[in-house]
């Protein structure tokens, strides 16, 4: 029989939220019941709203997320009810090319629920990321779900679920960053500062912040950036330079992705350096370097798909880290709301006032 509990729903491009009547079918085989306990406010819901994303409206919002499990379908082992776990976007399928190679984290065929939770007059909804976790209980495939330690609380855990985790496996798993490396990060907000606390955690000695935001720098020197800078008062490659002896960061890491964020961060890496790419840009955006430079400064040109996660092995590495204080998880809640909240929650976002509220049910 189905739940019917209250969601976050957005309806339309470009428009306000709604608080509206969700249908949620009981687990099938290899799906997850969550009673969802905390969700991140995150970027990547605003786009699904904005029409950012695609147009499969009305949309089901919310992903970066932590709960208990309620109930499990047929043939799920991974997973039982009362589990505590954070919910992840990318549940590897264990069975394509990249996953027989060994890298799971690239799997190309991660899978959802099949079931869909659906308004009250029936119209399917469409859960951002797979999840959909603004909501009270959601349905996902039972890989989605990632046991860890229940003393963690859940507004800081679900967090690893989208952006601390892309932030932090930028600079540790893409990255490699490692002892006494140097790192830029260019464009300081939830993502860009996980992966500068994920530099500190690595060993990384020398750490640089760049942003446009005085107030988002002083956040990254909260997160371990030994150096920052605005992009709007100085010459961002210049100054990478001038702090890692003339040569350049071994790591820059750009958590913006426009052209001219990552043209900085292709010149402010040091020959064989690395440009890694976590920023997600829009599907205009096109950029140019010449090839000669491309050739000419050698090391590597990445993109980080959700950090190159593996969630089963980072998510209760992670939680472990910050049980024994090294990563600081609670520093990335900048409020607590409701779940009618959201719509605030989008505003505060867009003027740069918070790393991330956490909807708590």
């Amino acid at each position: 029989m189905p739940h019917e509990v209250h969601g976050v729903v957005a309806r339309s491009k470009g428009q306000p939220v709604s608080l509206e009547t969700v249908l949620v079918p009981d687990p099938g085989p290899g799906e997850a019941l969550v009673q969802v306990q905390a969700c991140g406010v995150c970027h990547t819901d605003l786009h699904y709203r904005d029409g950012g994303i695609n147009d499969d409206f009305p949309f089901l919002l919310g992903h970066e997320a932590a709960g208990v499990v309620e109930a499990v379908g047929d043939g799920v082992t991974d997973v039982a009810p009362g589990d505590f776990v954070v919910m992840n976007w990318r549940a590897v399928c264990g069975r394509c090319r990249a996953c027989r190679k060994g890298t799971p984290w690239y799997c190309f065929d991660t899978h959802n629920a099949t079931q869909p939770m659906t308004l009250a007059d029936g119209t399917e909804l469409s859960p951002a990321l797979g999840i959909g976790a603004f909501i009270e209980k959601t349905l996902v495939a039972s890989g989605q779900c990632t046991k860890v330690d229940p003393s963690a609380p859940a507004a800081a855990a679900g967090l690893l679920g989208c952006g601390v985790m892309a932030g932090f496996g930028a600079a540790v798993n893409t990255g490699g960053v490692g002892r006494g490396d140097s790192v830029a990060v260019i464009g300081c907000g939830g993502v860009g500062n996980a992966a500068i606390a994920g530099a500190r955690v690595a060993g990384a000695t020398t750490i640089i912040g760049v942003d446009v935001d005085e107030r988002k720098l002083a956040w990254s020197r909260d997160f371990g950036a030994t150096h920052t800078v605005n992009a709007k008062d100085q010459d961002v490659v210049e100054t990478i330079r001038a702090l890692t002896g003339g040569f350049g960061a071994d790591v820059v890491i750009d958590a913006v992705g426009r052209p001219e964020t990552y043209e900085q961060a292709f010149y402010a890496r040091d020959l064989a350096g690395t440009v890694v790419l976590v920023g997600v840009p829009t599907p205009d955006l096109q950029l140019t370097l010449p090839m000669i430079e491309m050739f000419g400064r050698g090391g590597a040109l990445k993109s980080s798909w959700y950090g190159d996660c593996l969630p089963s092995r980072d998510f209760p590495m992670l939680v472990d880290l910050y049980q024994q204080g090294r990563f600081d998880l609670d520093r990335f809640v900048s409020e607590t709301i409701g779940i009618g909240d959201v719509e605030k929650a989008f505003e505060k976002m867009h003027r740069g006032e918070v790393l991330r509220s956490v909807v708590v049910l």
